[in-house]
């Protein structure tokens, strides 16, 4: 497998609970993402979001690493990796600074950010994303870009979201074990933003709630900023683990009665219905109750979905923004390979009692329709992610390299003219 090096290649690689993808794609001269490269198996040695097996996580990720690698006739050398997990904090703070000039420059900007950064954090963690909401100047408040505005004191209110160290370095220790390096560590909700929720929802106002195997990824936008992220360690598995559990099913079928039964819905529920499966060693034929699978399904899901109704209320009750509740105009986004169950939109409008949408990603630049699914909006965002880094250091080497050349011919004229 050649290695380019005139490719713009990028890799988005998920270590989930239940599975673990590797994409693969390539930024082509337009800024458009082709994907060359697929690879997906299950996982093992994670358990909600935590590594409880390195060896066996590290030959997970190396198996769909060579999967992704074989079909794009490619080899990997580094990968933008998605975390997740109970050890996901955020926290909003507020950096102050004076303006000397009177007028914004870069550095004064990021100057504001560093000041906000450099605040107290939990024990352990270290910061993985810093984002800014708004800046204001003096009395102006409300700005998304303050650069070249006149003022005496800048502030900006940022978005911090940390993740406690060594959950990190066990996820990166996973990836070093395939000789591989780490580009970034990106928080799942922000991988999944990219590509499941719109500019225009972000300034209506939006929560979406990524539903994985493992684990439930929670974010909110106001004003087209982030303002609040959390995790609940449970999903999907818990409800595939009571249906095998309880009719002594494998979990691979357990999981796939719920997704072809899913919830129960006023309209179509059939009480008398059987449903056909199969126990472990696949040769006993058993039938159960179609309201009975139903009535096991919908007891988890309504309580998943409370654990997050709850994490919200206490963040509109804590909150600072006035009536943030009323500020979701966006309504709820559900994503996740666990939000794929059928009538699930019905049970979560009577839980939030608000406007309710069951999103798989959008169809991202050169991307079939086969990978366009609720289960790959994760690693599909780390892409797009990956992709925006990569032209924003393009970029800035280009105006570095046109300053150079421009003082150059500068100082050339002048020593001539001299």
């Amino acid at each position: 497998m050649n290695q380019s090096t005139e490719k713009k290649m990028i890799v988005g690689l998920e270590i989930g609970t239940t599975k673990i993808v590797t994409l693969i794609g390539e930024i082509l001269p337009n800024n458009l993402i082709n994907i060359i490269g697929i690879g997906s198996c299950e996982s093992h040695g994670i358990e909600k979001g935590e590594i409880n097996d390195l060896k066996s996580v590290s030959k997970s990720v190396r198996n769909s690493i060579k999967k992704a690698e074989d079909m794009a006739g490619y080899a990997i050398s580094s990968v933008y990796l998605s975390m997740s997990g109970k050890f996901i904090n955020y926290q909003n703070e507020i950096g102050i600074v004076p303006l000397s000039n009177k007028e914004v420059t870069e550095k004064d900007i990021k100057n504001v950010i560093h000041t906000a950064q450099s605040v107290k954090i939990n024990n352990e963690h270290q910061i993985l994303h810093t984002i800014p909401k708004e800046f204001s100047i003096d009395q102006k408040f409300g700005i998304k870009n303050p650069l070249g505005l006149s003022g005496i004191r800048m502030q900006v209110e940022v978005h911090l979201i940390t993740c406690h160290n060594e959950i990190i370095k066990n996820f990166i220790r996973s990836i070093k074990n395939c000789r591989l390096k780490v580009d970034e560590v990106i928080f799942s909700g922000i991988a999944s933003n990219e590509v499941v929720i719109t500019k225009e929802e972000k300034k209506l106002g939006v929560c979406m709630i990524d539903m994985g195997g493992g684990t439930m990824d929670i974010t909110i936008h106001i004003n087209g900023s982030i303002c609040y992220s959390s995790v609940i360690p449970y999903s999907g598995n818990t409800v595939t683990n009571d249906i095998s559990s309880l009719f002594s099913i494998s979990k691979k079928d357990a999981e796939k009665i719920k997704i072809e039964n899913g919830c129960s819905s006023k309209k179509n529920d059939n009480k008398t219905k059987k449903i056909e499966i199969t126990t472990f060693n696949g040769k006993k034929i058993q039938y159960i109750e179609q309201k009975l699978l139903h009535h096991i399904i919908d007891a988890r899901y309504i309580e998943l979905l409370n654990l997050v109704k709850n994490k919200l209320l206490i963040f509109f009750e804590t909150t600072n923004e006035i009536k943030i509740k009323k500020k979701l105009s966006g309504g709820i986004v559900l994503t996740g390979g666990a939000a794929r169950i059928k009538n699930l939109e019905e049970h979560a409008e009577k839980i939030f009692k608000t406007n309710i949408k069951i999103r798989k990603s959008k169809k991202i630049e050169g991307l079939t329709e086969n990978f366009s699914t609720e289960n790959y909006s994760t690693v599909i965002g780390l892409l797009k992610y990956g992709k925006n880094k990569i032209l924003k250091k393009t970029e800035n080497v280009k105006n570095k390299s046109f300053f150079q050349k421009y003082f150059k011919k500068i100082n050339h004229w002048i020593f001539n003219k001299s």
